[in-house]
């Protein structure tokens, strides 16, 4: 079979599998290792930053319970991390109505990561009625200090025409405020950008170098993009050994959709290039 024709097969069978996701950052909270004392202040200072739900999940009832003390006096962390608890259900019983309650607090105060929860619940109707509209304003209140997260999600907003009139040049001015942060969903959704020419124009090598940065902090839906690139020759020369080994890279990190492309790709493939495939990503891999 031609190359041509192996192409035309490969690309058939990606159009069949190949859809867009959107990510969801993770979110961060801070871990309150405070005694019981009545200054709301001096908890949070004391505190170690760690993942979502990691000290509540240990701490139980008692990390709420020195949680709620510093939340009730108005500490804007702590309403914050008081909402994830009940948004999770760690050390309480799950109840995103509460957990609305406690990040529209922090919200009001100004707290941009209360602001990007508060915007989340609305745009996905967890604990408030969905309303598109509302979430967008809370992205902007935090975008507008910052917040990386934030930004990428108002970008979205504005690419899909959710809660505001599509724009996607509004959408990669916001992508570009999160890319200067090194936010790597942000990268990724920039290289889109560039790969479509949406809000921007189309260019594709551009759109590579864009997943290229991605990739750097690890992340698997620039890798499975430039599986994509090299699988196609789109904005680099077509070569399906690294396509293998972006897309088995992904795979690694639980993106389906690559697991089933590489399954596509391996058919048309040798015995050579695959173990050339396995060599790169072991290099790779090694140098990450």
């Amino acid at each position: 079979m031609t190359n041509f024709g192996k192409t035309a097969l490969l690309i058939s069978g990606l159009c069949l599998l190949v859809s867009v996701s959107v990510g969801c950052s993770e979110q961060k909270v801070t871990e309150l290792k405070a005694e019981e004392q009545g200054d709301a202040e001096a908890q949070p200072d004391s505190g170690a930053m760690y993942d979502e739900g990691d000290a509540v999940a240990r701490g139980g009832a008692a990390a709420v319970k020195r949680l709620r003390k510093a939340a009730e006096q108005g500490d804007a962390e702590a309403q914050v991390d008081l909402g994830l608890a009940y948004g999770d259900g760690e050390g309480v019983e799950e109840d995103d109505a509460e957990a609305v309650e406690w990040y529209r607090k922090a919200a009001e105060q100004g707290n941009a990561e209360a602001q990007v929860a508060l915007g989340e619940a609305y745009g996905d109707g967890e604990g408030v009625e969905e309303d598109d509209v509302e979430a967008v304003e809370w992205y902007r209140k935090a975008a507008e200090q910052g917040n990386a997260e934030a930004q990428v999600a108002l970008g979205v907003a504005y690419g899909n025409g959710e809660g505001v009139e599509e724009d996607d040049a509004e959408a990669v001015k916001w992508y570009r405020k999160a890319v200067e942060q090194g936010n790597s969903e942000a990268q990724v959704k920039l290289g889109s950008a560039y790969g479509d020419g949406e809000g921007v124009e189309e260019d594709d090598a551009e759109a590579v170098e864009w997943y290229l940065k991605a990739t750097e902090q690890g992340d698997a839906e620039a890798q499975f993009n430039l599986g994509l690139a090299y699988g196609d020759g789109t904005g680099v020369e077509q070569d399906f050994v690294l396509a293998h080994m972006w897309w088995s890279l992904a795979r690694a990190q639980g993106h389906e959709m690559a697991g089933e492309t590489l399954d596509i790709l391996v058919r048309f493939m040798t015995e050579e290039q695959i173990a050339e495939a396995q060599r790169k990503e072991g290099e790779w891999q090694e140098a990450h």
